[in-house]
């Protein structure tokens, strides 16, 4: 869901800018020597996964797994984002260095938000609800991503209006693909690495459900 440069008002690109910087500020406090490979990894993940662009208008459209990112990184997911959005506008021209800001803010802060809300049950020993959790933080980080898109197009004009609902309904299937991946992925790391979770976020057992 990269936008491109150009697309949006002066505003809008300064105020998610801002908030990406606080966002990536907060993330790095968080960022141990423990969870470096991981946010690596993920931050590869994302960049491998995005990298086959449909574009749409002034954004576009790809897998993003920031999903996966929010529960197992949670803030860090901000630094890990954006540094693969850096390096994509960088090689690729995905996006732009004008808007990588809102850009971050727009792909990391859904990670972040379903990172809260379902990491407690993704940790649930009952793999049937981990993987509903999984599933869940994935569509829901890709529908927030969307929205989020879609707000700040039409905040930048309502010449973007048509751009906006295009952006959110042609994600709708990304949702359902991205929930069943992250879903999987949530389920194989409860059974391979069960403590990924409490190790990276700090999470105790006691949050089990």
């Amino acid at each position: 869901m990269h936008i491109v440069d150009g697309a949006l008002s002066n505003p809008v690109v300064i105020g998610g800018a801002v908030l990406a910087a606080g966002g990536v500020i907060r993330g790095l406090k968080e960022l141990t020597m423990e969870k470096v490979p991981t946010a690596g990894v993920l931050a590869a993940t994302f960049f491998v996964a995005s990298l086959v662009n449909v574009p749409i208008g002034p954004s576009s459209v790809h897998l993003i797994m920031n999903g996966l990112a929010g529960l197992v990184l949670g803030w860090v997911a901000f630094p890990a984002l954006f540094v693969g959005l850096l390096l994509q506008a960088v090689f690729f021209g995905f996006g732009g260095l004008m808007v990588l800001g809102v850009n971050t803010l727009n792909i990391a802060l859904p990670a972040v938000i379903v990172g809260l809300l379902f990491r407690r049950w993704a940790l649930s020993p009952n793999p049937k609800v981990a993987m509903v959790a999984g599933a869940a933080a994935g569509a829901g980080a890709i529908l927030l991503t969307a929205l989020m898109v879609a707000l700040v197009l039409l905040a930048s004009g309502q010449e973007f209006l048509t751009a906006a609902r295009l952006v959110v309904l042609a994600h709708l299937p990304v949702m359902i693909i991205e929930g069943l991946i992250c879903g999987a992925a949530v389920l194989l790391i409860g059974r391979v690495k069960p403590d990924l979770f409490q190790t990276l976020v700090g999470v105790s057992t006691l949050e089990r459900v």
